[in-house]
């Protein structure tokens, strides 16, 4: 087996201001890395104080890059991003902030670009099913199931 290095708290620190630095971070990322640096707790609380002092860890300005990120290069939608967020124990505040990061408009614009791209690809011959498979792509992308409905319906009146 191997011999994991021991860090002292300032090597920790160092550590993961990187870690915060070249990527922004949640409080559950930074804490699962201190526990693999198998860092004491006081050592843990002392780091995350000085991380959060220091503008590393900062979970507001965390959880609106991800939420712009998903949806933009993703194309998440809010439902998805809400509970990718959940799961990553953010606040309710963080989440509602973050997910004013996404304007609605773009946010119709870029389903509707999804949904268009993604008939084009179904192969499904017939109307029902093919309805079926586009609504059930739209939704595990995370998009509102009323949202989706009313593009799916838009698109299908076309036809």
């Amino acid at each position: 087996m191997k011999n994991k290095k021991s860090y002292t708290v300032d090597e920790a620190t160092k550590v993961l201001e990187y870690f915060c630095s070249y990527q922004e971070r949640s409080h559950k990322e930074v804490e699962k890395k201190l526990y693999d640096l198998k860092m004491i707790p006081a050592a843990k609380e002392k780091i995350i104080l000085h991380l959060i002092q220091y503008n590393f860890l900062n979970e507001e300005r965390f959880s609106k890059a991800f939420a712009r990120g998903k949806f933009s290069i993703k194309k998440w939608g809010k439902l998805k991003i809400i509970n990718e967020l959940k799961f990553r124990d953010i606040s309710s505040y963080n989440i509602i902030t973050a997910l004013k990061e996404i304007d609605d408009q773009e946010y119709k614009n870029t389903l509707q670009a999804l949904a268009e791209k993604k008939i084009k690809l179904i192969k499904e011959t017939n109307y029902f099913k093919k309805r079926a498979k586009l609504s059930a792509f739209l939704i595990s992308k995370g998009y509102e199931t009323s949202l989706v409905y009313e593009i799916v319906n838009q698109l299908f009146s076309e036809e």
